[in-house]
């Protein structure tokens, strides 16, 4: 596939014809939302065998295959040119697709209210042929040991249909707030946390879920070595039922990282019990603070190599926003931002006639406008080319996969490009 992205000018007919495509299988490729007002810097997916690579000053037949991971011979053999052929800069060579990794991919999913809104079962059934988990956001632990729980509706068996390991998230949130007070009662309180072992080990029996994921935050740095004896407790009792076992962990840069969501998050211990980890790296940007990328790839790797010096690579996966925030500037403490959809950022610079940009430092896009209101706005969101950079990286650090939060804004770019670069494990 082809990560094209518009120039001054262009049409999707133009854009067509230049891959030699039609016009109907781009914009079903990327539901695009905007076909007859494209944006200047809109990246769309162009649905093609292989892509094709400009050369860039400096390159080589043997510097482009290490990039794109196909062999430089067979590069310069689909081109029909020679192992020595002198490339100028523009050049176009078509690369043939590479050798994909298996990785796994999960997506959370959370019910709000008093019942499943129609879009979450909707997103839910078109992300579950790409995942190798779907995880319902979440089971409430009380302070008694007990279990409240989600809405879940079909999701048991959108998972069943689609070969998806049910992972049963739980977390420590009383109010919709992370709560410290009860993670030390469950890491504690000895009778307590048997209860609700117990009832875990019932509810995820009564559901089918196959995948145990502790999602426990601001945890007190005094019961950091409670919440590891907790996990490699309630890790032996669900090995016995056959059941992995994960957790989510702040995305820390160093063992001695300081802060409430930090302390409580041992790295090295977390990577030596659990089947694997899902780092939150994202929300760097976030609806509570500045404009900026939700999750700028420079940041996400500094996290990324620091979790390598404390674990394996196949014990990691990447967290991944499906989201981005639509900021009124200047930023003023104590606003929110507004959540948008890849698409819904695409229909906004439509909307304003205002062309996307592309950070290459963060690798993601943003754009500024101005509302009818005369104030002004500024959007960072993701695209095929961000997404795209992450795949890379995953690829580069060799790491388990990705886990997205979370299913319900629409990304049909992303669901393409897993299966450009990845054969999806499936564990059913």
């Amino acid at each position: 596939m082809q990560i094209h992205i518009v120039k001054s000018n262009e049409s999707l007919t133009t854009i067509a014809r230049s891959y030699n495509t039609t016009v109907n299988d781009i914009v079903e490729a990327n539901d695009i939302p905007n076909p007859n007002n494209l944006v200047v810097g809109q990246a769309m997916v162009i649905p093609i065998v292989g892509h094709f690579y400009y050369v860039k000053p400096g390159d080589s037949l043997w510097s482009i295959g290490q990039e794109t991971g196909v062999p430089y011979q067979q590069i310069a053999s689909v081109n029909r040119i020679s192992l020595n052929q002198q490339l100028y800069v523009g050049f176009r060579l078509y690369i043939p697709q590479a050798p994909k990794k298996r990785a796994e991919f999960n997506a959370y999913v959370e019910p709000r209210g008093t019942s499943v809104a129609p879009i979450l079962e909707s997103s839910a059934r078109e992300a579950a042929p790409y995942l190798t988990y779907l995880a319902p956001f979440s089971f409430q632990a009380l302070r008694d040991g007990s279990l409240k729980e989600p809405l879940l509706n079909n999701f048991p068996a959108i998972a069943r249909a689609n070969r998806n390991v049910l992972m049963m998230v739980i977390n420590n949130q009383e109010n919709d707030q992370f709560n410290d007070e009860l993670g030390r009662i469950l890491l504690n309180d000895i009778p307590i946390q048997d209860r609700f072992l117990n009832n875990i080990v019932a509810t995820a029996k009564k559901y089918g879920f196959r995948d145990i994921h502790f999602d426990f935050e601001f945890i007190r740095p005094a019961d950091r070595e409670a919440y590891n004896a907790f996990l490699r407790k309630a890790k032996a009792r669900f090995q016995r039922e056959g059941w992995l076992m994960s957790t989510a962990l702040a995305p820390k840069t160093s063992a001695t990282q300081k802060g409430k969501w930090y302390e409580g998050h041992d790295y090295r211990a977390h990577g030596q019990i659990a089947d694997f980890v899902v780092i939150m790296t994202y929300e760097w940007g976030y609806s509570g603070g500045p404009a900026m990328a939700v999750s700028p790839i420079d940041q996400v790797r500094k996290v990324l190599e620091y979790a390598l010096t404390e674990m394996p690579p196949n014990k990691i996966m990447m967290g991944q926003n499906l989201y981005g925030y639509d900021w009124t500037l200047p930023f003023v403490q104590g606003t929110v931002a507004k959540a948008v959809s890849p698409q819904q950022a695409i229909e906004l610079a439509a909307r304003y006639k205002v062309p996307i940009q592309y950070d290459t430092k963060a690798q993601a896009p943003f754009f500024r406008y101005t509302a009818e209101d005369g104030k002004q706005h500024e959007v960072w969101f993701e695209d095929a080319r961000s997404i795209q950079a992450k795949f890379n990286l995953i690829k580069e650090l060799n790491i388990r996969g990705m886990s997205y939060w979370k299913l319900g804004l629409a990304f049909p770019q992303n669901w393409l490009l897993i299966t450009e670069n990845f054969n999806v494990v499936k564990r059913s």
